[in-house]
């Protein structure tokens, strides 16, 4: 159970990096790359970043849920 927990906190970092790099910044950042940072795109690429914050918030809290959990396991001696 340990070693699920460890894997899918791994997969976690990895998503949460990913969605983070995603959003724009105050330059545009990876996605204005991606995208194209055409200002024609600008509401689009608004409604895209508000689903991607909402994204990182879900997939943060899954990540400190999950580090709890392998807290909890390692303490306990579970797994």
């Amino acid at each position: 159970m340990l070693a699920a927990a460890k894997v899918a906190l791994v997969i976690l970092s990895v998503l949460l990096i990913t969605v983070i790099l995603l959003q724009s910044g105050r330059s545009a950042g990876l996605s204005g790359v991606i995208m194209g940072s055409d200002q024609t795109v600008n509401r689009r690429a608004k409604g895209l970043d508000s689903f991607l914050a909402k994204v990182t918030v879900t997939i943060a809290i899954l990540f400190f849920l999950v580090t709890l959990a392998i807290a909890y396991m390692f303490v306990h001696h579970i797994g």
